[in-house]
């Protein structure tokens, strides 16, 4: 068992079991020390912007702000203390407002002044949704950039498309790689709109506290407007939006955050998968950048594993519990739950670190890879022509009908599997299929390149549509 002192003392969340996460540069926007900046900053612009519409001192306003930005306060301990109040502002303000009172005795009574600790920690989650998902854009842009430059380069790289599993028809992996372009394109930009609002209702989104003390420092009344006046310049202080009415149990923006982050791990989940299969070793299309160290195992000093897909994915399989959390604090009772909203904190953090995690080993995944055409031309011809197998069949079904057709085809299939004889021989060898394609015909048809149907003009299209070339990061 833990003694006192192992008890008391700090143990960093360096993302140990996290991999993905250790390390990478969002990592310290979303720490307990991120959290409690977001919560001083919301603190501080909160009493600025009281001061803007003259109902606390400019100077305390100041004082309030340079101690919040420059005081050191012990994280082990708020965190502690954060146990008798079920959350942690109010062992934030308590910290504070000694911090403030020690610099100007005068001061201090404006720290929190008519707020309530949702406001403060709300504000604060948002401030850390914005300060993460500015990192996140960036990487989710290199990579996107990236993805479109393996596009451009491999628009007519021949490869075989699979599904279920197997192979299906010719594609290109320019193509391939124009999917991941615009799924990471469309995932930045669902996570670039989002709305990410200032809270501001008070004990239960009422404002009557704000209003109060307003008046109580102004000696009477106040604009009939000022609670609207107070959230426009709260927003403006944090850099925030200003919403309607005050979210307490709308929990809308906490829920959209998750979705979108989702979405981020998802897309590049996706990428990643694709790279573990064409990275096996019986497949060897592509392969992650060689870094020493990386992919190694503890027992097997060949292996070469595919670690950068393998963190991704691992983000993004985590990712939709953490969702099912979020999505289920939407019923929030009352004006304020007793539960819901604390049970958010948690996986909106988590979401947030493998998110910008997951974006960030994209950056050096994509960037780097290494594509074999050779390796996947040879690939092409392992089924022996059945991958145009489709094309012979469209071919085929005008002359013959239908029926014969397929049947002819199928049968023809099962023979070149078998005798690992190419496609188009056993079909020569057939009067009903020759009697209409002579056997340099059925060669021709046979060719993968010959069908690729739109493959290159969709490359072009989103190439073109995407922007590319790019002359900002190149």
């Amino acid at each position: 068992m833990p003694d006192s002192a192992s008890r008391d003392s700090a143990s960093p969340d360096s993302g140990l079991l996290a991999p993905v996460r250790a390390g990478v540069v969002a990592a310290s926007l979303t720490d307990d020390a991120a959290w409690l900046r977001a919560m001083l900053d919301a603190e501080a612009a909160l009493v600025r912007a009281q001061a803007t519409l003259g109902v606390a001192p400019r100077h305390a306003a100041d004082v309030i702000t340079e101690v919040a930005g420059t005081a050191e306060f012990d994280l082990v301990a708020l965190a502690r203390a954060a146990r008798g109040a079920a959350n942690p502002v109010v062992a934030v303000v308590g910290a504070l407002g000694a911090a403030v009172a020690e610099a100007d005795p005068a001061a201090a009574q404006y720290v929190h002044r008519g707020s309530t600790s949702q406001d403060i920690l709300d504000t604060a989650a948002m401030l850390v949704v914005a300060r993460t998902s500015t990192e996140i854009l960036e990487d989710l842009r290199r990579v996107e950039t990236a993805a479109l430059r393996l596009a451009a380069a491999h628009r007519d790289t021949l490869m075989a498309g699979r599904t279920l599993g197997a192979h299906a028809v010719p594609v290109t992996f320019g193509l391939k790689a124009a999917g991941w372009a615009t799924a990471v394109h469309d995932a930045a930009k669902r996570l670039s709109r989002l709305t990410l609002p200032i809270q501001l209702g008070g004990a239960a989104g009422t404002l009557a506290g704000y209003l109060e003390s307003a008046k109580a420092e102004s000696g009477g009344e106040v604009a009939g407007d000022y609670a609207r006046l107070l959230g426009e310049e709260f927003a403006k202080q944090t850099g925030l939006s200003a919403p309607l009415l005050p979210w307490h149990t709308n929990r809308i923006p906490i829920a959209e955050t998750g979705f979108a982050a989702a979405l981020v791990t998802g897309v590049l989940g996706k990428i990643a998968v694709d790279v573990q299969v064409l990275s096996r070793t019986e497949i060897s299309e592509v392969a992650e950048p060689f870094a020493e160290g990386r992919g190694v195992s503890s027992a097997m000093p060949h292996k070469r594993n595919p670690a950068l897909a393998t963190l991704i994915r691992a983000a993004a399989t985590q990712t939709p519990g953490l969702i099912a959390t979020l999505a289920s604090c939407l019923p929030a009772e009352d004006e304020r739950p007793a539960g819901a909203w604390h049970a958010e904190w948690h996986p909106l953090r988590e979401l947030l670190r493998l998110t910008a995690g997951a974006a960030e080993t994209a950056v050096e995944l994509v960037e780097g890879l290494t594509v074999d055409a050779e390796r996947m031309r040879d690939n092409l011809d392992l089924t022996h022509g059945l991958i145009v197998s489709e094309r012979l069949s469209a071919t085929l079904v005008p002359r013959l009908g239908r029926t014969e057709a397929v049947t002819a085809i199928r049968a023809a299939s099962l023979t070149a599997h078998h005798t690992r004889t190419p496609l188009h021989d056993v079909l020569a060898a057939d009067p009903a299929v020759t009697a209409h394609l002579t056997a340099t015909e059925l060669a021709d048809l046979t060719r993968p390149s010959g069908y690729l149907g739109a493959a290159g003009s969709l490359v072009d299209d989103t190439l073109a549509a995407l922007a590319w070339p790019r002359t900002d990061t190149e």
